[in-house]
């Protein structure tokens, strides 16, 4: 059965995949620059692929922050 976590952040896709008693494993892309601030307390799902031992490999990203106005 595929079970779809893309797009959902990181807090519901696990309790989707606990639920439903799936093995995962959990990798953290992170940007090379850090050009744009990132909110490391909101990950969600860019990707989820099969591996070898029949659990999903779940790469997670940070959101990206809002950037504030300058008030001059």
């Amino acid at each position: 059965m595929a079970h779809d976590v893309v797009g959902r952040p990181w807090e519901e896709a696990k309790a989707l995949l606990e639920s439903a008693g799936i093995g995962y494993q959990m990798e953290i892309s992170r940007p090379s620059r850090d050009f744009f601030k990132t909110d490391r307390n909101c990950l969600y799902v860019v990707r989820e692929r099969r591996i070898a031992d029949g659990t999903l490999l779940i790469t997670l990203v940070a959101k990206q922050k809002k950037l504030e106005k300058e008030v001059f």
